[in-house]
């Protein structure tokens, strides 16, 4: 809303001393304009500017007596406001000790007196006409045009213009103020968001860091696949060449056993000969292809062209518009039936994680009790229990029945993370929705990616109202009873989501990570 200026009335001539509004004006020959009182003033504390203008300096004529005769006037000494003309010290002294003079106004010497009087009546300008804002004389409103109008004693409405101005003068002070706390909050926001700008810049040369390592990993996992399956399939071929070898020494025995046969007169003989011949199965290597691999690398470069060639602008609005998706078919609920803390404390567990479970990028401390990220790549076994492209693991423990709570340790998790559970059914190889924690009916979790936090089953996500970060996650299991619930553990036991489900299962603590490391509390 914008603020009115004190000053209602419009601009008029001000005086180059105060700058306020020359009431009672006086014009010097230089055209600068003053106040009578300001100009006068100023004159009597200056006296080597000789009546001069205060702005450029510009020396006054002298102003002569106007009773002196002849061509040697003297110069006025004062000059009288009711008679309207300058005075000598010889002539000014009847003003000076005559009754009949006693009341009336000496001031300094004065030129263009005419400026200082009315034009209609030629009497002295000691009025200020409020409706036409104009200085009169005493007689205007009475007999004058200005008859009937608001009028004040020019000595009094300059004090009041005065008082106006002061007013404006402290406005505008605390406009100015205004002004420059404006701009300092204008700069410290520009300074904060330049920091958030390259913290973001930061974090994102992290992230495709990442993803380059991950690319590279990818890149000489194949490589390595492949050589693997040169190496196996050159083996076969040799094992096939060796064979072919030794079947070619049979083949030949075989014919000359023939040939015997072929000459042999008697034809009793060469019948009983040839029953005893019997043909030896000659195999041919079967040749080994790259079909399959070739598949992954085609999948995997399609994936991440159809990512990389869809505008960042139209991915950023993907991910808004997929936060405020409703889904009004999922079967999830909120909020669920809690037990008090220390109830859910006497079903405290302390599970560690199974060691054929965990993908080869992740690793195990000794305990057991907590898995990180690793950019280097270990190559176990390939059991078939173990994730091979997701980084999950699953715990050692399982629950088929009963009531369960354990703790999470996120302090080291970093931006990404997935705890849930998930049944032992739940596919290991690949990256596909049947291996993913919370994107099948095989398992549910809860998610934090970046600052957002997701609540997953069978695909179905539900955005989650997270103020803080957490950073120890309790998990309840109360397998009958069908409820999976999670609780900020350090903001009072919060809860933040409850799955309801039947579960038909042993359900296993399941986790994935993006970076960093997580940990199961010992309890």
């Amino acid at each position: 809303m914008a603020t009115s200026s004190p000053l209602a009335e419009p601009a008029e001539p001000t005086c180059g001393l105060c700058l306020g509004v020359s009431l009672v004006p006086l014009t010097l020959p230089c055209w600068h304009p003053f106040c009578l009182a300001c100009i006068e003033a100023f004159w009597q504390w200056n006296p080597d500017v000789e009546h001069g203008c205060p702005l450029c300096l510009a020396p006054s004529p002298a102003i002569l007596c106007d009773f002196c005769l002849g061509p040697s006037k003297q110069a006025a000494e004062k000059t009288c406001l009711t008679c309207l003309a300058a005075f000598c010290g010889v002539h000014l002294e009847p003003h000076l000790s005559g009754p009949a003079f006693r009341s009336h106004r000496l001031c300094q010497p004065r030129a263009n007196l005419p400026a200082l009087c009315c034009a209609e009546h030629h009497k002295l300008l000691e009025m200020y006409c409020k409706d036409c804002k104009l200085c009169v004389c005493s007689l205007c409103p009475v007999l004058g045009k200005h008859m009937g109008h608001r009028v004040s004693v020019v000595e009094q409405e300059a004090e009041e213009k005065k008082e106006r101005l002061r007013v404006c003068l402290n406005w505008l002070k605390g406009k100015k103020k205004q002004e420059i706390d404006n701009i300092k909050h204008i700069l410290q926001a520009s300074a904060d968001l330049k920091v958030r700008g390259e913290k973001v810049i930061y974090h994102s040369d992290l992230i495709f860091t990442e993803l380059r390592l991950l690319v590279d990993e990818e890149e000489k996992s194949a490589k390595l696949l492949i050589d693997e399956r040169t190496k196996q399939a050159l083996q076969t071929y040799n094992e096939q060449k060796e064979s072919c070898e030794e079947r070619a020494g049979v083949i030949d025995n075989f014919s000359e056993r023939i040939k015997q046969i072929l000459q042999q007169p008697d034809h009793v003989q060469l019948l009983k000969r040839f029953s005893l011949l019997s043909l030896t199965s000659v195999s041919s290597p079967v040749p080994l292809t790259f079909e399959k691999v070739q598949k992954y690398i085609g999948h995997f470069m399609e994936s991440v062209k159809s990512t990389l060639q869809t505008p960042l602008e139209k991915r950023l609005e993907e991910a808004r518009s997929s936060f405020h998706t409703t889904v009004s078919s999922c079967q999830l609920s909120l909020p669920p039936h809690q037990k008090a803390p220390s109830q859910i404390l006497e079903d405290a567990r302390s599970p560690t994680f199974e060691p054929e479970t965990h993908h080869s990028r992740l690793r195990l401390s000794e305990d057991r009790h907590t898995v990180s990220c690793a950019w280097v790549r270990t190559f176990f076994n390939n059991h078939p229990q173990r994730f091979d492209k997701l980084w999950q693991v699953l715990s050692k423990d399982s629950f088929f029945s009963g009531c369960h709570y354990w703790e999470v340790d996120l302090l080291n998790a970093s931006q990404g993370w997935w705890i849930g559970v998930a049944y032992p059914s739940i596919k290991r190889k690949g990256d596909t929705e049947h291996s993913r924690l919370g994107w099948n009916r095989r398992s549910w979790c809860i998610k934090r990616f970046d600052m957002e936090y997701w609540a997953f089953h069978n695909g179905l996500r539900i955005p989650l109202l997270v103020e803080e970060d957490p950073e120890i996650i309790g998990v309840f299991l109360d397998y009958e009873a069908g409820t999976l619930s999670f609780y900020d553990v350090v903001c009072k036991r919060r809860h933040l989501y409850t799955f309801h489900a039947k579960f038909t299962e042993p359900l296993y603590p399941a986790f994935r990570l993006w970076e960093g490391s997580i940990t199961l509390c010992k309890l």
